[in-house]
């Protein structure tokens, strides 16, 4: 067995530890760059979760993340997300 950690598992002991918390980290990252529109879909590969997880969460962060902005911006054929820095 090798000391030496591999990419992946650094990548794992630096992850948040909570699905809520990588998501909001993921939206606090864009957000600042300015407002950002998206739908859970297109964006569930890259914070690792389903579209579902993704929905059900941005309704939780709606109401607790008190650095970022969320609202639901519209819904057609899925709900599209606005998030910006508060």
């Amino acid at each position: 067995m090798s000391t030496t950690q591999s990419a992946q598992e650094t990548q794992l002991a630096q992850e948040p530890a909570s699905k809520e918390e990588r998501l909001q980290n993921y939206l606090q990252t864009k957000a600042q760059e300015g407002e950002v529109y998206f739908k859970s879909k297109f964006i569930a590969d890259d914070v690792g979760l389903s579209p579902k997880e993704i929905g059900a969460l941005m309704v939780k962060l709606k109401d607790s993340a008190t650095d970022l902005e969320i609202e639901k911006w519209s819904y057609t054929s899925a709900t599209t997300w606005r998030v910006t820095s508060a």
